[in-house]
Parts: structure tokens; C-alpha cells; sequence
């Protein structure tokens, strides 16, 4: 019973910090300004970070690269989005590419 009110007190405390954080966001945007050379900095730094995300995601598995089937699906989606299709529409395409792709014998 009292590992389960530690758990509960810890998920609790987690719980408010996210809230806290949330609200500083807003809260400290009113209050503080940065110059425009460092809003566009952190802007692109936030895009790179974006892109080495995905392309980490979608060229490997664990220690070993994914195959060829996950980056076409990928690259499909990216075509779509930069196309500017329905997300639905992407979503679908990138797993049909990755299914048909898995499909033929390479």
C-alpha cells in the first residue's frame, strides 16, 4: 500500500510540473523578447531537430539500418506533405509505399 502512495505521490508531483511548464510558456512570452536574429535561430534549430528525429526514425532499427521499405514510405509522405495532401492522405500513402515496397523481392 505505501509503494502504491509513493507512485501515486510521484505521479502527482510529475503531473503539476508538466502543468507548471505549460503555463510558464505563455505566462514568460509576455514578459520577455528576444532579439529577431535569435527567434529565427531557435525556430530553425527547432526544424533541424525535427528532421534528424525523423530521418533516425525511418533509417534504422535498434543498432542496424531499416531496410529500403520505411525510408520510401517516408520519402512518399514527405513528397505528399510538401505537396501540401490531406494528412489522411499522407498517412495512407506512406504505409501503401511501405507495404508494396515490402512486398516486391529485393
Amino acid at each position: 500500500m505505501r509503494h502504491q502512495l509513493v507512485v501515486l505521490g510521484a505521479l502527482l508531483i510529475l503531473a503539476l510540473g508538466t502543468f507548471a511548464f505549460r503555463l510558464a510558456g505563455p505566462a514568460l512570452r509576455i514578459r520577455m523578447s528576444f532579439p529577431s536574429r535569435a527567434e529565427r535561430l531557435l525556430e530553425t534549430a527547432a526544424i533541424v531537430l525535427l528532421t534528424a528525429l525523423a530521418a533516425t526514425s525511418a533509417l534504422t532499427t535498434g543498432q542496424s539500418l531499416s531496410g529500403i521499405a520505411r525510408p520510401a514510405g517516408v520519402a512518399a509522405a514527405g513528397l505528399l506533405a510538401w505537396r501540401r495532401a490531406p494528412f489522411i492522405v499522407v498517412v495512407l500513402a506512406a504505409a501503401a509505399v511501405t507495404a508494396l515496397v515490402r512486398l516486391l523481392p529485393l
